[in-house]
């Protein structure tokens, strides 16, 4: 079972993990189309924030941002590269699962790429449950983007 931090940021493989994240997402994104927040976004009053861990090994991580009082969305999901294809994508998405219906969300939502780079994360998302939906919050159609809900309770 893995054990989770809240926020964390200053944690140097929590760090090295997101910036990780943050140039490969954005190098994967055509121009105007990358949603990735950066550190300091995720450290929004906004948005929660958990590292995952094996022992003293960084899993994965994930955060959760409230929309509004019932809904969330997820950003920087993230699995570690050692913990790649091996169902840790899921144990981290269940994890930021439970701690939705601990803050009360009923529904989740994600927005994702809709290049190849992101197939992983698709497929990852559908074995989770999420369905295509329209854009919400402040996303508009794009191309480049799928978005993707589901409901919890």
């Amino acid at each position: 079972m893995l054990r989770s931090i809240e926020g964390n940021f200053n944690n140097p493989k929590v760090h090295e993990l997101l910036v990780k994240h943050f140039i490969e997402l954005r190098a994967a994104s055509p121009e105007g189309s990358a949603h990735v927040l950066d550190i300091d976004g995720l450290k929004h009053s906004s948005i929660k924030f958990w590292s995952l861990w094996n022992d003293k090994m960084l899993t994965g991580c994930g955060a959760l941002k409230f929309l509004d009082k019932n809904h969330g969305e997820f950003k920087s999901i993230r699995v570690h590269d050692n913990f790649r294809k091996k169902g840790y994508g899921i144990e981290v998405i269940n994890h930021l699962i439970s701690e939705a219906k601990k803050l009360n969300v009923k529904k989740l939502s994600i927005e994702t790429g809709a290049g190849d780079f992101f197939i992983p994360a698709r497929k990852l998302f559908k074995i989770c449950g999420f369905k295509p939906c329209k854009p919400f919050a402040h996303y508009k159609e794009d191309i480049n983007s799928i978005y993707l809900t589901k409901f919890i309770s």
